[in-house]
């Protein structure tokens, strides 16, 4: 892999899972929640599975700069890939949030996200590092067993779109920094980033810890 290619790979992997993520909510709303929750966890598998198959033989398909740190920690990335990788995924963010925005409509809040403050915050908080700890884990359990490498779409869209379905409802299931960015900063509401900017990446550093403490 060059970094050309992961930078590239990353730039529209990263875009197809905002469309996917945001996209299916903004649309749900749209048609005024006649699909539901299981459209949106349905999308969100498909199409993560989709730009994973796609693109991680060019990226390892990270898409999410949470996962990325993860990556590192466990010793699969370089430290100075972490900013091709980092940049690659905010251009993609917001591109996929601006598309969501002008060409699916200008609801929901561009698909943001946001805890359930019904429960307290060290709660949701602690659902959100939960989240991300079970997707890291996915992701690192396919590139370890290398059998599994054909079903990496498949498990990692599915553990997104479980970890939406079931976590969601408490602490917005984001998983990923910066597709909670773009839209929180398009629809000039970053109120929630405080917990989607720390809680996933603390998730993924404590698999990819424990992984490299373990595993390698």
């Amino acid at each position: 892999m060059n970094n050309t290619q992961i930078f590239l790979a990353e730039i529209i992997g990263t875009f197809g899972l905002v469309l996917a993520a945001t996209g299916s909510i903004v649309y749900d709303t749209k048609m005024e929640n006649t699909l539901g929750a299981v459209f949106i966890a349905a999308i969100h598998f498909v199409g993560l599975a989709i730009v994973v198959y796609l693109f991680g033989k060019y990226s390892m398909a990270h898409f999410n700069p949470a996962v990325t740190i993860g990556y590192f920690l466990a010793g699969y990335l370089k430290r100075k890939q972490i900013i091709i990788y980092f940049v690659a995924q905010i251009i993609g963010a917001f591109l996929g949030s601006i598309f969501v925005k002008y060409v699916i409509g200008d609801y929901a809040n561009l698909g943001l996200n946001f805890p359930n403050y019904a429960y307290n915050a060290t709660f949701f908080y602690g659902v959100e590092i939960t989240a991300t700890i079970f997707l890291m884990a996915v992701i690192l359990t396919v590139v370890h067993i290398k059998r599994l490498n054909r079903l990496a779409g498949v498990a990692i869209g599915g553990i997104v779109a479980l970890d939406v379905f079931f976590l969601g409802p408490i602490s917005g299931a984001s998983m990923n920094p910066f597709r909670s960015l773009a839209p929180a900063i398009l629809s000039n509401m970053p109120n929630d980033l405080w917990l989607y900017l720390t809680a996933p990446f603390i998730g993924a550093a404590i698999i990819g810890l424990v992984y490299k403490k373990i595993v390698r």
